[in-house]
């Protein structure tokens, strides 16, 4: 179950990143080109990861995922966010 959730968070950051690579919002936006090397970071140490990820790492996917949605939505890459 907990494996489900990583890959489906991990699924969702790879493409709010690759969204924000489309829109060329890290080209116009500090914070967002921040986010999306943060976003890589944390799927490529999620690919890293045992079967099992801890809750913690769960915990840093989320936080990319919904900080990079609300950053795209605010810059107008993506509509509002429900």
């Amino acid at each position: 179950m907990l494996a489900d959730l990583a890959v489906r968070l991990s699924g969702h950051l790879a493409r709010l990143s690759d969204i924000a690579v489309a829109t060329e919002a890290g080209q116009e936006d500090l914070e967002a080109e921040r986010l999306v090397r943060q976003a890589r970071a944390v799927c490529a140490e999620q690919a890293s990861v045992a079967r099992v990820p801890t809750v913690g790492q769960l915990r840093r996917l989320a936080w990319a995922v919904n900080e990079l949605l609300e950053r795209l939505t605010v810059l107008g890459c993506l509509r509002e966010a429900a």
